[in-house]
């Protein structure tokens, strides 16, 4: 019998089985975790395999098994993946009793984990990020825009069945800093309301387009139900991390931010490497801000 690692599983879920129960994602309970989906697929009417539940494989699906996998494949990269340590029970943050969204850089927390979050959505979807996300289980966090969520609804619910959870990113994608309270508000809750109706699910956490942001924009945020405003502390971009601390070393509680674009696959798996030489496991933004 194959053991698991602790963080990380080869699963028998692939994207075509990701795309029956994407049909079954109506509500906002099925926004889970990979690890909870892989206990528990969101569906009624239908059991498709998990790690749990699948069949032995035959004598000549394991006989291969032991070949190595192709490099760029979809099990080449779930190979590269680290051996995580189990997440620690998360510490919600505390959010301000009144006022306006509060702006994190990097989430005030001492527990040893870090985020990954992906933007906008309209340029490139790499089609194997759903199945990497499941069967790697990373916890990602989507800031999407609006129109790219309407546009490719289906690829964007495949990674929310895999555990990923949708966030806003306004409508046009435009700097929001120096505008008017009415047009960030049209801006924030305009994405947040259609991403709602897409998705099942109403975004609590808002990242403005570029970072840029001021007073106006926290304020909008909060009245369009975002309970925390992201920035980010590294960004990664064709599998090379950039480090924005002179530090280089993702720290407790860093956000790392990259985007739907052709190399996805590779950001993904240099931010996995990169949290885990620190000594961190990936969790969910959403599991701290509550």
């Amino acid at each position: 019998m194959l053991s698991a690692p602790v963080r990380r599983i080869v699963a028998a879920v692939t994207l075509p089985t990701i795309l029956a129960l994407s049909s079954c994602t109506a509500g906002p309970g099925h926004a889970a975790h990979a690890r909870q989906v892989a206990a528990a697929p969101p569906s009624s009417s239908t059991t498709p395999l998990t790690p749990s539940t699948s069949p032995s494989p035959t004598p000549s699906i394991a006989a291969s098994a032991t070949a190595k996998p192709a490099p760029g494949s979809l099990e080449w990269y779930v190979s590269q993946v680290p051996t995580f340590p189990e997440a620690p029970p998360p510490q919600p943050v505390q959010l301000p009793a009144t006022g306006p969204a509060p702006i994190w850089h990097r989430l005030p927390t001492d527990q040893k984990v870090a985020f990954i979050t992906i933007d906008d959505g309209g340029l490139a979807r790499p089609p194997a990020v759903a199945d990497f996300i499941w069967q790697a289980h990373i916890p990602v966090t989507m800031f999407l825009n609006s129109p790219a969520a309407e546009e490719h609804d289906v690829y964007f619910r495949q990674i929310q069945v895999a555990g990923g959870v949708v966030e806003s990113h306004t409508i046009n994608h435009n700097s929001l800093a120096g505008r008017s309270y009415d047009y960030q508000k049209r801006e924030i809750c305009g994405a947040a309301d259609k991403l709602e109706a897409l998705f099942g699910k109403r975004a609590t956490l808002f990242r403005p387009p570029f970072g840029n942001h001021d007073a106006t924009t926290l304020r909008a945020a909060h009245d369009c139900g975002a309970k925390a405003v992201f920035h980010w502390t590294e960004t990664v971009h064709e599998g090379k991390v950039r480090y924005q601390t002179p530090e280089k070393v993702v720290q407790a509680g860093d956000v790392l931010l990259m985007h739907f674009r052709p190399a996805l696959m590779d950001d993904l798996l240099a931010a996995l490497k990169a949290i885990h030489r620190a000594g961190l496991t990936p969790a969910l933004l959403e599991d701290y801000v509550q």
